[in-house]
């Protein structure tokens, strides 16, 4: 449904007061409000030790230790708060508040399900350590007060291994968007170098991970 919703709306997409240049602002502003999110989940997979943060398998959920120092100590959902910030760069782009709102709500239908499963499965292996953690912890909103440095140092290949899919996801959402609002406004596909760039790179920048990823083990950093 939201994807019919927002093709129904890029029909409608215009640039702010026609102008161009405006444009481009709110471009970058949606930029920002998504890398936000992409920086959040940066942060929080860089410290992250092994078969935790989102290591997740087919056969359930995995958690070898309890995650409490970082953003886990100001949040305990910090990967679905980088996701938030992101589908909210991604909503905004198409410059309508029914976007925006829909989006959120589909968010949290999902992902509220989606957390509640997940600390079941945390109380149920860690119930005496994940009550405290729990009470103390906001879900959603952060409480930076709490916060605790990271037990571990950051990894950067550890995030290049597993955070390449979802960025390059985000662009080329944004991208997609880009090429179908500018369509509808003006009739024609434009060329925007900025744009073009920034998928270029990404593109390459996926290939690359993903070569690196499946076919050798520069990625792997061991106990993460």
């Amino acid at each position: 449904m939201l994807v019919a919703l927002v093709a129904v709306e890029l029909r409608h997409f215009h640039w702010p007061d026609g102008s161009h240049h405006l444009d481009h602002v709110w471009e970058c502003v949606c930029l920002v409000v998504g890398g936000i999110g992409v920086a959040i989940r940066a942060h929080v997979v860089g410290h992250a030790p092994a078969d935790t943060s989102g290591r997740n398998t087919e056969r359930g959920q995995v958690a070898a230790v309890l995650n409490t120092t970082g953003l886990y100590s100001v949040v305990r959902n910090p990967l679905y708060l980088g996701n938030a910030f992101m589908w909210l760069g991604a909503a905004m782009f198409v410059r309508d508040w029914r976007i925006v709102l829909v989006a959120t709500m589909a968010f949290l239908l999902v992902y509220e399900r989606v957390v509640m499963a997940e600390e079941r499965f945390l109380v149920e292996k860690f119930n005496g350590p994940y009550g405290p953690r729990a009470a103390a912890t906001p879900a959603f909103w952060p409480r930076f007060s709490g916060y605790v440095r990271p037990n571990l140092p950051f990894s950067l290949r550890n995030v290049l291994e597993r955070e390449y899919g979802g960025t390059f996801g985000f662009v080329a959402v944004l991208f997609a968007f880009e090429i179908g609002g500018d369509w509808f406004y003006k009739g024609e596909f434009l060329v925007d170098p900025i744009w073009v760039g920034l998928m270029g790179f990404s593109t390459v920048a996926y290939l690359t991970l993903r070569t690196l990823e499946k076919h050798t083990r520069y990625l792997h950093v061991e106990g993460r």
